[in-house]
């Protein structure tokens, strides 16, 4: 989930910001945003649609790629 990190990051949106929107803790989101939780499907879409709609969401939440240089 680096490209939503990353988008998220670029447009100065907070954790806090993200879990007042899916109507969870901070630290809940955190944990989802760092992919220690998994966001669900219905998290994912409201974050798209209400805080990065510019975005696709199959970039937002492509894997991350585990290969190492």
């Amino acid at each position: 989930m680096q490209n939503l990190e990353r988008a998220l990051n670029a447009k100065g949106i907070s954790t806090r910001a993200v879990a007042t929107l899916i109507g969870t803790t901070e630290k809940t989101a955190y944990n989802k945003l760092k992919g220690i939780t998994e966001l669900t499907v219905k998290e994912a879409l409201k974050i798209n649609k209400d805080l990065l709609p510019e975005y696709r969401f199959g970039y937002l939440f492509a894997e991350d790629d585990k290969q190492s240089a």
